[in-house]
């Protein structure tokens, strides 16, 4: 009886490994990053974007979150974003990037914005932007 049970419940787990190998990939997959938006990410990481920004509220913490800036009604329209890219701020150096670069990270933004939210609690950040278990 206890072996017909094991047999059983050993049958059960190999089905449903299958199950979600098979399924799992096939759900919640975001798009991939097109060619502007991939050269805008080389940018983030060539100035290392991600020391003083956050992405899906991991990252530094001396700019804001920029995962749904290009939601944002106000801050996310192209113009505003371009300004702040182009020519820093108070906070935010000024990294000389071309129009070009520019036009890349906001698509790499638009990018990021389509992907998801920010949905790390900050009680589960860290400071150096690692999760709290």
């Amino acid at each position: 009886m206890k072996l017909r049970l094991w047999f059983t419940l050993m049958i059960l787990f190999l089905i449903y490994s299958i199950l979600v190998y098979v399924y799992s990939d096939q759900h919640g997959q975001g798009s991939s990053p097109s060619g502007a938006a991939y050269a805008g990410w080389m940018v983030w990481q060539e100035h290392n974007c991600h020391a003083c920004h956050q992405l899906y509220g991991l990252g530094g913490y001396m700019g804001p979150d920029l995962t749904n800036i290009a939601a944002d009604e106000i801050k996310g329209k192209p113009a505003y974003l371009k300004v702040f890219i182009k020519y820093g701020s108070a906070n935010m150096p000024d990294f000389h990037l071309s129009d070009l670069e520019a036009d890349q990270l906001l698509a790499f933004l638009k990018w990021v914005n389509d992907s998801g939210h920010s949905a790390v609690a900050k009680e589960s950040v860290h400071w150096s932007g690692t999760y709290i278990f």
